[in-house]
């Protein structure tokens, strides 16, 4: 799981690159690279900053030891000018960002690293790997919290990826709104909240459901969850509740994981209600995503827990943000922009800062001023009223660690819900369609 350096994650390209540059000189200009996605994945209406942490992480361990030199050396990878210059690397530059689990559009200037190019150029990997994952689980989570109305939506999705991916989806799935996590490496790194109770399995191997049952209460207690599903889910449920009351409680929650959940929920809401297990929850699982939790909405159905879809970014797994150089050094000192010009993949140039404008509490565009520096595109939001998006992430290479931890999990998730609930009314659809707010790019 933990790595002793980030510095491998990344593509060949960038020491080649890196290689070449250092032998023209190019390596040392002063650079701007900017983070940033050309559309909206899916059509969907927004998407969320997520990863934020984990890049900084990645950018503190971001080191070659001997270990890694060496390995480069022996592949013949690149020459011992560049050995030498990966041997001494830390980066040394600045990052600015949007607050984790903020929403953002097409065109926003989600991460912003200056640096030389050099410095700025190897972390180009490993910072997209991480944001284009964790950014398309949390957009996933947004949409699964928001079709579940307030009702508790919980992570469980570790058997259906990457080991170590399953311990970033958690954390991100909170960023975008989640609750909890099946995954206990996720709770003990990030500090969210762990759950669970059995599996079919636990069932089958006693005799009998009621055996199985009665176990399960006797070692966590009547408020435990009960899987009812195993065999007949009428029987279950009755069977769950007179174990929960053979150990002197009323049954925490039983747990539907197939069938039609929307004709089940009623059909055990009824039986539990008949039965007088009016405190007993119902919970949710089985293949779900934010359409067929929306399609929920309606039962009785008391908290959702999803895997696969939302570990894979319901159906998206990339939030497709691309990584580019926007401004660089030019022979005479000046800082330059500099732009993609190819169809359908140009960049806009320069250094930008970011803001959001809103009328009546409600967001109504995103703003995107291009500058010199971060003073003149503060002067400029705020002749337009914008709210700044930007935080100062990393200043010549000191990490800004609130911004890293259990706490800075909270934070982010916080801040997702304030960013969510500030869009307009059409931006919280699942349907595909414009960004709920438009970009415009304005010059400082």
């Amino acid at each position: 799981m933990p790595r002793a350096t980030t510095a491998f994650l990344t593509d060949r390209y960038e020491l080649t690159m890196l290689e070449a540059s250092l032998q023209s000189g190019a390596a040392h200009r002063r650079s701007v690279f900017e983070v940033f996605s050309r559309r909206l994945s899916g059509g969907r209406r927004y998407g969320v900053v997520a990863g934020t942490g984990r890049v900084l992480d990645a950018i503190a361990d971001f080191t070659f030891s001997g270990a890694e030199v060496d390995w480069l050396r022996e592949q013949g990878v690149v020459s011992g000018e560049t050995l030498d210059y990966l041997a001494g690397y830390r980066f040394g530059g600045d990052v600015l960002g949007y607050g984790e689990g903020e929403c953002f559009f097409p065109g926003s200037p989600i991460l912003t690293i200056r640096g030389t190019f050099a410095e700025a150029l190897l972390l180009e990997t490993v910072v997209l790997s991480v944001l284009n994952h964790d950014s398309a689980v949390a957009a996933a989570a947004s949409r699964m919290t928001t079709a579940a109305h307030g009702r508790p939506c919980l992570e469980m999705g570790a058997r259906r990826t990457h080991e170590e991916a399953a311990v970033a989806a958690a954390r991100a799935a909170v960023v975008g709104g989640f609750v909890a996590t099946s995954v206990l490496e996720a709770g003990r790194s990030y500090g969210i909240p762990t759950m669970g109770t059995a599996a079919h399995s636990f069932t089958l191997v006693h005799d009998d459901e009621e055996a199985a049952f009665d176990a399960q209460v006797r070692a966590m207690g009547p408020g435990t969850t009960l899987l009812v599903d195993t065999y007949d889910v009428e029987r279950g449920v009755e069977l769950a509740v007179a174990a929960a009351r053979r150990h002197g409680g009323e049954l925490g929650a039983v747990r539907l994981d197939s069938g039609d959940l929307v004709a089940q929920a009623f059909t055990v809401r009824r039986q539990l209600d008949a039965l007088g297990a009016t405190t007993t929850r119902i919970t949710v699982t089985s293949d779900l995503d934010e359409y067929a939790i929306a399609a929920l909405g309606a039962a009785p159905v008391d908290s959702y827990g999803v895997g696969t879809k939302l570990v894979t970014g319901s159906g998206l797994p990339t939030a497709e943000l691309v990584y580019k150089l926007v401004e660089r050094e030019g022979a005479d000192g000046q800082m330059v922009d500099v732009a993609k010009a190819s169809a359908a993949k140009a960049t806009v140039g320069g250094f930008k800062v970011a803001g959001r404008v809103f009328e009546n509490g409600v967001a109504q565009e995103e703003l995107v001023v291009g500058c010199d520096d971060e003073a003149s595109g503060a002067r400029v939001l705020a002749e337009h009223g914008a709210r700044p998006l930007q935080l100062p992430l990393v200043t010549g290479g000191a990490i800004a660690d609130e911004h890293r931890g259990p706490d800075a999990v909270r934070a982010a998730a916080e801040r997702h819900v304030a960013s969510r609930a500030a869009l307009p009314y059409e931006g919280w659809r699942l349907s595909e369609g414009e960004p709920a707010i438009p970009t415009r790019h304005v010059l400082g």
